[in-house]
């Protein structure tokens, strides 16, 4: 395969921080080099362009600008935890990500400012040596993950499956900075800004608000460390926000602002954006429209597959080893059932070691398919609440939360 080089291919993580004057500054327009191999996703206008990109692998591409990046589904079968090189890309706004000279490590600093008694301006070193460490291990998944599969077909980026993955989170706790700045009496939520930025004043900002009982949880991390070293750029060096169990778009990256505020914040994209029909399971009919909606927030229960991809061989009588992942908000998997006839029947895997309760759970089962020609086969995951996933796949307007079970079809050659 052959992969046109970008100036900062040389870069590796670490080098990205070490190399003077993060030579940076024809990487706009180095953004986006294209590969001549694409990967087809399993749906209509599925196939994509596998693209390098800074400090990544080749990743299928969406858009270039912004980036959006997706993380070919086989990473997933290689470990639990996503390595940085292949973890998905998600960006709103044009200008993004946001210039290497207000990264630096001389420039950056963090506000965190508003209805607070003692407003604080923070340097990384300042943030690293005043706050005590704190870590995670915890899935980040794009609220339209999976959205390219909906029919009826909706509006918005046509994800497969790989808008997803699972990392080792390092960083500061959001509690302990905002108790710092001794918040006044009364107040409501958090506000979050990044330095990712539009192109043109009338698009709203990329800027998220938490309830201030949500921004006091202390699972909820400013992370300046992903697996074990810097964050990447395109994964919000130098400060992201982390919020286990709930879906990408609080997770905002490159965050310079935090503010305190006594009212309920109306940025666009708390509303209309990122909301979800008003109903248990976020669904309505194909076509309709909700007539209430809420914020969306937390994950719902999934599980795939991995060791499997489509058109897959096996032989009957043979013995192979199905793998797949399984998590959810945080309650932790409680069973995997495997089937191979649509549902008809199912087999309980093994579940493997719990890392963390929001992390990818590891599933296996022992398999010996005796039926040659088509196997559908399929997972299903339970938590510990009892939630499972549905047979069928639900719908809503804005392509969010999809969590069917999913099936890989193979087919079984007489041995």
């Amino acid at each position: 395969m052959e992969i046109m080089e970008t100036t900062m291919d040389s870069l590796t993580r670490r080098g990205f921080l070490k190399r003077t004057g993060w030579a940076m500054a024809t990487v706009g327009s180095a953004l986006g080099s294209m590969s001549a191999e694409s990967l087809q996703l399993g749906f209509e206008n599925g196939e994509r362009p596998l693209v390098k990109y800074p400090q990544k692998r080749p990743l299928l591409q969406l858009t270039a600008r912004p980036p959006q990046l997706e993380t070919p589904f086989g990473v997933f079968n290689e470990s639990l935890l996503t390595p940085n090189d292949a973890f998905f890309v998600r960006y709103h706004l044009t200008n993004s990500p946001p210039k290497a000279e207000v990264l630096q490590p001389g420039t950056f600093r963090l506000s965190i400012k508003g209805n607070v008694g003692t407003p604080l301006s923070l340097s990384m070193e300042e943030l690293k040596k005043r706050f005590e460490p704190a870590e995670v291990v915890a899935v980040n998944q794009c609220s339209g993950n999976s959205r390219g599969f909906f029919k009826p077909r909706v509006a918005g980026g046509q994800l497969g499956h790989g808008a997803m993955g699972c990392a080792r989170w390092r960083g500061v706790r959001l509690a302990d900075v905002l108790k710092a700045t001794s918040p006044v009496a009364g107040a409501k939520q958090v506000v979050i800004n990044g330095l990712d930025t539009p192109f043109v004043p009338q698009t709203p900002d990329f800027i998220k608000a938490l309830e201030m009982d949500q921004a006091l949880d202390p699972e909820l991390l400013l992370a300046y460390e992903m697996n074990g070293e810097p964050l990447p750029w395109l994964n919000g060096f130098p400060l992201r926000l982390v919020v286990p169990g709930h879906y990408g778009t609080y997770w905002i990256k490159h965050i310079h602002e935090i503010t305190v505020v006594n009212e309920e914040f109306k940025g666009f994209w708390m509303n209309p954006g990122y909301r979800i029909p008003d109903d248990p399971c976020a669904a309505i009919a194909p076509g309709t429209a909700p007539r209430r909606t809420i914020p969306i927030s937390r994950f719902n229960v999934r599980s795939f597959i991995t060791s499997l991809g489509p058109g897959a061989v096996l032989k009957a009588g043979q013995l192979v080893v199905l793998r797949g992942i399984a998590f959810d908000d945080g309650h932790g998997i409680r069973e995997v059932l495997v089937s191979d006839d649509e549902g008809r029947s199912w087999k309980a895997a093994d579940l493997g070691k719990e890392i963390d309760r929001y992390a990818f759970r590891e599933w296996t089962l022992r398999y010996t398919p005796t039926r040659v020609g088509s196997a559908t086969l399929m997972a299903r995951a339970t938590n510990r609440l009892g939630q499972s996933q549905p047979l069928e796949p639900l719908w809503n307007p804005a392509g969010y939360m999809r969590n069917c079970v999913e099936a890989v079809v193979a087919t079984v050659n007489a041995s």
